[in-house]
C-alpha cells in the first residue's frame, strides 16, 4: 500500500527518500516542513522533518539545528521523542522521528479539564524520569510546556522539541547558562534575571508549572502584562487550589521555589512520598552514540556517496483533482485509531491545524474559499487543490499564512486540511472562525441517527520541531 500519492489528472506521483516513501504534510514552518512517511523496508510510520540547507545558512541557524539534532541523537527513553536517523541530500536535512498519534497533552487539558490528581501524578512522574534522564545525558530542554509533551497511542507520554536545549559545551565558565529562552509562564524567575543560571534547576521549575497546570487546568502565573507577570514569577506569587491534596500542595511550592538555591532537586522529588505512588521506574536502554555525522550533513560538499535523492515518478499534466487518501493516510491524520476524531471535535479547540468534510467538488470549495477569504484581507494562491492563504497586513508575528489542501477520502466526500504556515496561532483561530461562517453551506455536518451533532471540525493534532 503506498502511503504518498499526489494525484495529477489520472496519474500518480510517489516521492521516496531513501528507504522512506513520503507522505501527506503534517506541519510546516519558516524553515522545516513535517512529512508522514512510511519505511518500505519494515513499514514502520515515522516523521520526517524536512529543512532547506539555503534557508537554514542565510538565516544562521546552523548551531540550533546542530543542537536539536545532537540532542535527540544522545537520548534514548521511552518518554522522549526517537531519532531514528538523519539523512542529507545537496539542498535538503531530513530527520527522522518518531511518529506519535496521540496529540499533545495539551489537547487532553483543553478538552477535558483538569486531571484528576493520580493521572497527573502519572504524566508528572514520566515527565520527571525523562527530563533527570536527559540531565544526565548533558541536556537541558529549556522549553519545558504541555504543548512540547506528546501521547502516543497508549497515552504514555513523550517529551518533544528539543529546538532551545543545551548541551554542556555550552556552559560559560562560571558552569552556567546565560541564554533568556523558553515560555514566559514556565520560564524559571533565574533565566528571566539573565544573571546566569543552573539548567537542570530552571527546567524542574517548568516541571512544576506543568504539574500544578495538569491538576488545577490554568497556569499559576498568568498576566496580560509581562512585567507583572514577571513580578509574579520572582515573588512565586501562586495559590494552590482547594482540591489539591497537602501533600501535592507541598510538593509544588518546593519546587516552584524563585531561589535556585534552596529548590528541590530532581533526586529528592523523585523520593517524595507524594511522587513515589505508584512509581514504576521505566526501562531504557543507555546510549551510546557518536555525532560524528552531524557535522557531515552541514558540509557543501559531503561525500556523494553518504547523500540521498529524492526520487519522482512523474505523472500526466493534465488537470489536478484532489490527492486519493486511502485508509493508512486517513488515519495518520487521526490521534490512534480513533477516525471519529476526524469528524467529532467542537472548533473551540483548533489551534495550528483543523480539518472540516464536504460533498462539494474541489472547484466549488476552492472557489468558496477565495470568495470569503478576500473580504476578511487575505489573499488566496492556488496551485492545484492546494492553496496559500496569505493576510494583507501584518499581526502579532508577522503576516498570517495558512496552508490548505484538499484530499478525497471517499467518492463525493473531500477532507480540507487547513494549517497556520506563519504567524499568531490566535490571530488563526480567529480567521477560521470567521473562514468558517462563510463556508457553512459547502461544511458536510454528519448527523448520527438519535444524537445531535457538534460539527465536523476537529481538534488539532500539533506535530512536534516544525514551529520555526
Amino acid at each position: 500500500m503506498k502511503t504518498t500519492a499526489t494525484r495529477t489528472g489520472d496519474s500518480r506521483v510517489s516521492t521516496r527518500v531513501g528507504k522512506y516513501e513520503l507522505g501527506r504534510t503534517l506541519g510546516e514552518g519558516s524553515f522545516a516542513k513535517v512529512k508522514f512517511a512510511r519505511n518500505v523496508e519494515t513499514g514502520e510510520n515515522v516523521a520526517i522533518k524536512i529543512l532547506d540547507k539555503e534557508k537554514v545558512l542565510k538565516h544562521k541557524m546552523i548551531a540550533q539545528i546542530k543542537r536539536e539534532i545532537s540532542t535527540m541523537k544522545l537520548i534514548r527513553h521511552p518518554n522522549v521523542i526517537r531519532m531514528h536517523e538523519v539523512m542529507a541530500s545537496k539542498t535538503k536535512i531530513y530527520i527522522v522521528l518518531e511518529f506519535v498519534t496521540g496529540g499533545e497533552l495539551f489537547d487532553k487539558i483543553a478538552s477535558k479539564g483538569r486531571l484528576k490528581e493520580d493521572e497527573a501524578r502519572k504524566y508528572f512522574q514520566q515527565l520527571i524520569c525523562a527530563v533527570d534522564y536527559c540531565h544526565s545525558r548533558g541536556v537541558c530542554h529549556r522549553d519545558l510546556k504541555p504543548e512540547n509533551l506528546l501521547l502516543d497511542a497508549n497515552g504514555m507520554l513523550k517529551v518533544s522539541d528539543f529546538g532551545l536545549s543545551a548541551l554542556p559545551q555550552q556552559l560559560r565558565e562560571d558552569g552556567l547558562l546565560h541564554t533568556t529562552c523558553g515560555t514566559p509562564n514556565y520560564v524559571a524567575p533565574e533565566v528571566i534575571h539573565n544573571k546566569g543560571y543552573d539548567g537542570t534547576k530552571a527546567d524542574l521549575w517548568s516541571c512544576g508549572v506543568i504539574l500544578f497546570v495538569l491538576m488545577a487546568g490554568y497556569l499559576p502565573f498568568e498576566d496580560n502584562n509581562l512585567m507583572a507577570l514577571y513580578t509574579k514569577i520572582f515573588k512565586a506569587e501562586f495559590k494552590s487550589p482547594p482540591w489539591f491534596s497537602s501533600s501535592a500542595k507541598k510538593l509544588i511550592k518546593r519546587i516552584l521555589d524563585p531561589n535556585p538555591a534552596t529548590r528541590i532537586t530532581f533526586p529528592e522529588v523523585i523520593e517524595n512520598e507524594w511522587f513515589k505512588k505508584g512509581y514504576v521506574p521505566p526501562r531504557f536502554e543507555q546510549a551510546d552514540v557518536s555525532l560524528d555525522d552531524v557535522n557531515a550533513i552541514f558540509s557543501r560538499s559531503p561525500d556523494s556517496q553518504n547523500l540521498v535523492v529524492e526520487k519522482r515518478e512523474e505523472g500526466s499534466t493534465t488537470p489536478a483533482a484532489p490527492m486519493s487518501m486511502n485508509a493508512f493516510e486517513l488515519i495518520s491524520t487521526s490521534q490512534g485509531l480513533n477516525l471519529s476524531s476526524l469528524f467529532e471535535k467542537q472548533m473551540g479547540l483548533v489551534k495550528r491545524e483543523t480539518r472540516f468534510t464536504s460533498k462539494c467538488s474541489a472547484d466549488e470549495i476552492i472557489s468558496k474559499i477565495e470568495k470569503t477569504a478576500a473580504p476578511l484581507g487575505f489573499d488566496v494562491r492556488k496551485n492545484n487543490c492546494k492553496l496559500k492563504i496569505q493576510g494583507e497586513k501584518s499581526g502579532r508575528k508577522g503576516h498570517l499564512s495558512v496552508s490548505t489542501e484538499i484530499f478525497e477520502v471517499a467518492p463525493s466526500l473531500c477532507m480540507v486540511e487547513l494549517r497556520k504556515a506563519g504567524g499568531d496561532t490566535l490571530e488563526f483561530h480567529k480567521f477560521y472562525k470567521n473562514l468558517s461562517t462563510g463556508l457553512q453551506d459547502v461544511v458536510w455536518k454528519a448527523e448520527p441517527i438519535g444524537e445531535e451533532t457538534n460539527g465536523n471540525e476537529v481538534d488539532i493534532v500539533e506535530w512536534f520541531c516544525f514551529d520555526f
